[in-house]
């Protein structure tokens, strides 16, 4: 008997298992080819209350493993990951003291990375581990990353802490880049239409530094039970790393601190990290001991609700992080903000070849309808980072 052939569009047809996995909807940024390298600076790799005594971890920046321990003393160490006697990751390292042992032949690297004995108790040869520089700051572990291989140029601000509750802290992970993060505070028009702002102010102007940029907001809030009430924003930006906000409600006498800090970790995806501080001022009509105590344990009933609610106003700008690409140039108009000027300070955040030469603007940046076209033709006639 004479068996039927299937046709060939059958025969290829995909089985209705697999029939069901249909891509669709917007491309995450981390499939399509980087449009802008990685930038230069300190970036956060691990919370501080992560790295405990005898603890080695291991995160990635830029395309490479870093490794990080702590010292008995409170110092904290961050390496290349590769032992130099047989290339093992020291990830799978173990402390023993303030030595990291290799776990492939229990080499052993004081805390210098030099190599002080070795499994076979023969003199250790010169090889030594390389050590990355890292600072902590703010609740965070801070490692220096330039393409160029130079040390650190600048140090990481300590910006002020506040109130003595222990922070909030959390990580999350897309496709985006860090530029595009920090770009949002300077993208004025956004407040309104993506997180439904209404009425705000900016009451002192943006001020663009050699490694930092200032600008201070003011906003009517509506509250449950309390009504339309001002929320006073001050937000401060180190390089293409870190954001400090500081927000305040007078009336309620609340002010939160944030640490905001988009870490590359490869060409369009990022980690970024969240710390979260809140205070209350101490009601005068209470003796002091009292009221010290009655702001603290209040600090601490809202802290909850209110990371939840910095949480959710973060969030809604996640999807557009995960899908957009860095348009350049782009086409600004009156209510953008000044996109422009943060571009050109951008710049000087990178060494590679392809981020072309540094265009600092340094001084307030003009918000009027004059600088609108200005703004845009300086973009246009910026160098694409690609």
């Amino acid at each position: 008997m004479k068996r039927r052939t299937a046709p060939a569009e059958a025969r290829t047809r995909p089985s209705r298992r697999y029939a069901r996995r249909i891509t669709e909807g917007p491309t995450p940024a981390d499939q399509r080819p980087p449009e802008l390298p990685y930038p230069d600076g300190w970036f956060a790799v691990a919370f501080a209350a992560e790295l405990t005594a005898g603890t080695v971890l291991t995160r990635p920046l830029q395309g490479e493993d870093v490794v990080l321990y702590r010292l008995r003393d409170g110092g904290v160490r961050a390496v290349r990951p590769y032992c130099p006697h047989l290339g093992a990751h020291l990830g799978l390292a173990g402390l023993e003291g303030d030595d990291l042992v290799c776990a492939f032949h229990r080499f052993a690297f004081g805390p210098d990375g030099s190599c002080v004995r070795t499994a076979y108790g023969t003199p250790p040869r010169s090889a030594a581990l390389t050590r990355v520089h890292v600072r902590e700051a703010n609740d965070m572990v801070l490692v220096w990353r330039h393409q160029g291989g130079r040390p650190p140029l600048w140090e990481p601000p300590a910006w002020h802490a506040l109130g003595d509750t222990p922070p909030r802290t959390v990580t999350w992970e897309m496709s985006g880049h860090s530029q595009d993060v920090i770009e949002n505070v300077v993208d004025l028009g956004h407040f309104s239409e993506l997180h439904g702002w209404g009425e705000f102010e900016v009451s002192a102007p943006f001020v663009f530094g050699e490694r930092t940029f200032q600008v201070s907001m003011r906003h009517a809030e509506r509250f449950p039970l309390l009504g339309e009430t001002t929320l006073e924003v001050e937000v401060e930006a180190c390089g293409l790393s870190r954001l400090h906000i500081c927000t305040a409600i007078p009336r309620l006498g609340l002010r939160t601190c944030t640490l905001l800090c988009p870490t590359m970790i490869t060409p369009n995806r990022l980690q970024l990290r969240h710390v979260s501080r809140i205070a209350l001022s101490e009601p005068g009509w209470l003796p002091g001991p009292s009221a010290r105590w009655l702001s603290r344990i209040a600090a601490c009933l809202l802290s909850g609700p209110t990371l939840h609610a910095g949480h959710a106003f973060l969030a809604a700008d996640f999807p557009i992080w995960d899908t957009k690409r860095y348009q350049s140039p782009p086409r600004l108009v009156q209510g953008d903000g000044p996109i422009g000027p943060y571009r050109h300070w951008a710049r000087r955040f990178y060494s590679s070849p392809q981020a072309g030469p540094a265009a600092p603007r340094i001084g307030p940046a003009r918000t009027g309808d004059a600088d609108v076209e200005a703004r845009e033709e300086g973009d246009r006639a910026e160098t694409p980072l690609r």
